[in-house]
């Protein structure tokens, strides 16, 4: 497994937070998608529940919201039951 410090571009504050919530490495879904995510392109994730899908997706997000702005800066949708879930966690 490959850790979330291998991709050097998460915030050190973000790297230790997902350390101590155990998150210590990504999963393969993560592995695969978060360069793609972080570097602003388009993905398609398809994956099994509990693959780290949205985990992906949010680190994704947090990295282009602008702390200094207050305003809306992203639309999170959650199409089904189990994703708003997992979203609103």
């Amino acid at each position: 497994m490959t850790a979330f410090s291998t991709l050097n571009v998460l915030p050190p504050a973000q790297l230790t937070n997902l350390n101590e919530l155990g998150y210590l490495t990504m999963t393969p879904v993560q592995a695969a998608a978060l360069p793609a995510i972080l570097a602003g392109k388009d993905v398609r994730v398809q994956a099994k529940t509990g693959s780290g899908k949205t985990a992906a997706f949010g680190l994704g997000l947090l990295q282009q919201i602008d702390v200094s702005l207050f305003q809306t800066q992203a639309l999170v949708l959650c199409p089904t039951r189990e994703t708003g879930g997992s979203g609103g966690r």
